[in-house]
């Protein structure tokens, strides 16, 4: 494969040079305690990597929304504890008042945590004062946050144009996983999209078309499609004002060879709650008070059959209702089907999405795909086919 990034490996020696590496350490909180350490344990390889070379590693990440105004809630000097207990390892916080001060006394190996960057007004707009006050802490930048690369800020594009840029390592293996899936990926391809709306991956289905050979839409979306078809879906979730629309899709598969799968049998409902009366019926049965809730085990069972056949797979969104038992069904069924073919080799499985790492994680199987992306936003813009400007100012 051929990159057009450097990594930590074309860094040469790294021994007492300050090195900014973009984390993003964004995770949730309760009661002054992370919930949800993934993206904390995420940043591992690269940060210690480097303090094992012997850099000062600064880092830089966001955490919330503060809109350019500090606020002692979005402080990250509640995060250093908790990242590093992760590390296993002390790391220091870090005010932007007197940070060049601080970081001066900072010795070979130390690691530090800087102040939210998003304290900074300009750090959204990639303003160059921000840049350059970033700047002047460092000599050398490392972005190892992809959930953030679709963003073009200051501590993840202008950095970049300004100090010598890597990718760090969750960076490398992201980007490598990405090629893998879509950007010379093994044929057949088989992509996985569901979701509630059509609307919120119609770039998506778009860019999709062309670029796999099969595409399994699951989710509400799917009923949206159904209908194009003439399937009456009831009181299930469809957008019948993008009817015509998923119609020019069907258009633009054919042309394209790839072919489009829906399900043929679905779980319906007349309510949607934990555990309600079901019915498993043809999607041309479906009752008018009823609504299709999740994918029947015959659809199931025949797009595992298409996973035999392919040999990469990039998924993104649920197929039925999965956080509401027993509608989880089809996604974990497809999910283990998808993990074994993986483990057995013949499969390259890449996924990405908030609601897609907690259905696989559900399932049981998050570890068993080859790569399973925490990027949420990045994901769905590369799976759009846009240029991620966190990705672009490294490739120069």
């Amino acid at each position: 494969m051929t990159r057009n990034f450097k990594t930590l490996d074309d860094m040469g020696e790294i021994s007492g040079k300050r090195v900014l590496v973009r984390e993003d350490l964004n995770v949730p909180m309760a009661d002054g305690h992370v919930t949800d350490d993934t993206r904390l344990r995420a940043a591992i390889s690269t940060v210690t990597e480097l303090a094992d070379r012997g850099a000062i590693v600064l880092v830089l990440a966001h955490f919330g929304r503060p809109k350019g105004l500090p606020s002692p809630e979005l402080s990250t000097a509640q995060l250093a504890g908790p990242f590093g207990q992760v590390l296993g390892r002390p790391v220091r916080y870090i005010d932007w008042e007197g940070a060049a001060e601080a970081v001066a006394t900072l010795q070979p190996g130390d690691i530090a945590l800087l102040e939210n960057t998003r304290f900074f007004g300009g750090e959204e707009k990639n303003d160059p004062a921000v840049v350059d006050r970033f700047a002047a802490l460092g000599e050398l930048y490392v972005n190892d946050a992809f959930s953030a690369a679709h963003r073009a800020h200051a501590s993840t594009a202008g950095l970049a144009h300004k100090l010598p840029a890597f990718a760090g390592r969750q960076m490398e293996a992201e980007l490598d996983a990405l090629d893998k899936a879509l950007g010379a990926p093994e044929h057949p391809v088989a992509a996985v999209v569901g979701g509630a709306k059509v609307s919120t991956k119609l770039d998506v289905l778009k860019h999709l078309v062309g670029r796999v050979d099969h595409l399994i839409i699951g989710g509400g979306m799917a009923n949206t499609f159904l209908a194009a078809r003439g399937v009456n879906v009831g009181k299930s979730l469809c957008e019948h004002d993008l009817i015509g629309t998923a119609e020019e899709i069907f258009e633009a598969a054919d042309k394209a060879g790839c072919t489009i799968h829906l399900p043929y049998d679905v779980v319906v409902a007349t309510e949607f709650r934990p555990n309600p009366p079901t019915r498993t019926v043809n999607v041309h049965e479906v009752a008018p008070d009823e609504m299709i809730l999740d994918i029947g085990p015959a659809a199931v069972e025949a797009l595992g059959d298409v996973l035999k056949n392919c040999r990469t797979l990039v998924w993104n969104g649920p197929l039925g209702a999965f956080e509401t038992p027993p509608f989880d069904a089809a996604t974990v069924s497809l999910a283990k089907t998808a993990a074994a073919l993986t483990t057995d080799g013949s499969l390259v499985s890449v996924a990405g999405g908030g609601d897609t790492v907690a259905a696989l994680n559900q399932a049981g199987v998050a570890g068993a795909f080859t790569f399973v992306s925490t990027a949420g936003g990045a994901f769905l813009e590369w799976m759009e086919g846009r240029e991620l400007p966190g990705v672009a100012a490294l490739a120069r």
